[in-house]
C-alpha cells in the first residue's frame, strides 16, 4: 500500500520489478490511487487495486471496507510502503485477522539530524527503495536492487503513437526532457537560469527539447521558454498522463528537480540528471539506478545550513538563491556527458 505522492510511488516500482523478477511464484497487489495505475501496466503477476479516497474508502468506515475488499484476495501479508494513519490502520487490521504485515521505516530521526541548523549530520541515509526492499525482507522476501538485477526489467521503449509523433516531430535528434518546477520553490531552478540551460542546448539542431509540467501558470511559463526556438516543445497540457509516460521511455536524458518527474523517468530506464536547492540526495530520495554525480546540489560551502528541508518546504532566511550557486553552464555539460 502506497497512496501518494507520485514520485514516492513511482519509487516503489523499481523495487516491485525486482519482487517480480526474484519471486516470479508470488503475487502482488498493489493499493494506490487510480491515478498511479499506469506505473504498474506491464509488470508481470502484480495487480492493481484502485484506492477510492472519495467514496467506498473515504473515512475510518471506508478503511475498514478497503480491508474487506482486499481481504477477499486472500492475501498471506500486508506490505505497508506509506506508513501514514491509513495505512497504519489497514496493516493493524490484517496483523489482527492473523496475517503477516510489516511497515516502513521513513528514518525520520536521520532526517531530522541531516536537516537540522545546529549539529548537522551530513551523511547519505539509506534510500526509501533500500527502505521498501527492507519492508519486503521482513516478510520473508530480500531483494537485490543492484541494477544488474534489475536493470534489465526496465520496460521497452514505448512506441509513440501519431498524436505524440505530430507534436515532436523529427524522432532522429537526442531527446532532452526537462521538468523545472516541483511542490515547493526552495526546489525550483531560478526561470532566468532555465532559460540560459535550454537556450544552451538548444544551439545544438541535432538536440530536441521537451518541457514537462501542468497548470495554467506552469503552462505559460513553459511557452515562454519554448517559444524562442524550433527545437524546444512545450508537452504541458497537450497529451494525457499515459502518453506522458510513453514519450518520457525516450528519453535520451531527463533534467528534473528534485521532484516526481525524476523518478518517474528513472522507474522506466531513462537517464537522469536532477537539480537540489533546499534538500539533498543524502535524505534518501535520489532517483533509482542514478549515480550521485548526477545530482547537482547547491553550493554548501556559500549555505553551509544546506539540507534545510526533506522534501522542501522549509528554507532558512537568506537561503532563498541557494540555487544560483549551480551555473547553468555545469548543468549543460553534465546533459551532454551523457548524451
Amino acid at each position: 500500500m502506497r497512496l501518494s505522492a507520485m514520485g514516492d510511488v513511482a519509487m516503489t516500482v523499481p523495487v516491485l520489478r525486482a519482487f517480480v523478477k526474484q519471486y516470479p511464484e508470488v503475487k502482488i497487489t498493489v493499493i494506490s490511487r487510480p491515478f498511479f495505475k499506469p506505473f504498474f501496466d506491464g509488470i508481470p503477476n502484480l495487480h492493481f487495486f484502485a484506492f477510492d479516497e472519495k467514496e467506498r474508502h473515504k473515512g475510518f468506515a471506508g478503511l475498514l471496507r478497503l480491508f474487506n475488499d482486499v481481504k477477499k484476495l486472500k492475501i498471506d501479508a500486508f506490505a505497508d510502503l506509506h506508513n501514514v494513519l491509513r495505512s497504519k490502520i489497514v496493516s493493524l487490521l490484517f496483523a489482527l485477522s492473523g496475517k503477516k504485515r510489516a511497515t516502513v521505516d521513513k528514518g525520520r530521526e536521520g532526517k531530522k539530524e541531516l536537516t537540522r541548523a545546529e549539529n548537522k549530520i551530513f551523511k547519505p541515509l539509506p534510500t526509501m527503495l533500500e527502505r521498501h526492499a527492507k519492508v519486503f525482507e521482513e516478510l520473508g522476501f530480500s531483494l537485490n536492487l543492484s541494477s544488474r538485477s534489475v536493470g534489465t526489467e526496465f520496460p521497452e521503449k514505448a512506441i509513440l503513437n501519431s498524436e505524440i509523433l505530430q507534436i515532436i516531430g523529427n524522432q532522429n535528434q537526442k531527446l532532452i526532457g526537462i521538468a523545472p518546477f516541483a511542490q515547493y520553490d526552495s526546489k525550483v531552478y531560478p526561470q532566468d537560469l532555465m532559460q540560459e540551460v535550454i537556450a544552451k542546448l538548444a544551439e545544438n539542431k541535432d538536440h530536441k527539447i521537451v518541457l514537462f509540467g501542468g497548470g495554467k501558470k506552469e503552462i505559460e511559463i513553459l511557452d515562454s521558454f519554448a517559444k524562442p526556438f524550433e527545437n524546444v516543445i512545450n508537452m504541458a497540457g497537450r497529451i494525457k498522463f499515459q502518453q506522458e509516460l510513453q514519450l518520457i521511455s525516450n528519453l535520451d536524458v531527463m533534467l528534473s528537480m528534485d521532484s516526481g518527474n525524476a523518478h518517474i523517468a528513472a522507474m522506466l530506464g531513462v537517464k537522469v540528471i536532477t537539480l537540489w536547492g533546499a534538500t539533498h540526495p543524502y535524505a534518501g530520495f535520489l532517483p533509482f539506478n542514478q549515480t550521485i554525480e548526477n545530482a547537482i546540489t547547491s553550493d554548501r560551502n556559500q549555505y553551509p545550513k544546506l539540507p534545510t528541508s526533506v522534501y522542501g518546504n522549509k528554507i532558512v532566511e537568506g537561503y532563498q538563491d541557494a540555487m544560483r550557486t549551480i551555473l547553468p553552464e555545469e548543468v549543460v555539460n553534465k546533459i551532454k556527458s551523457l548524451l
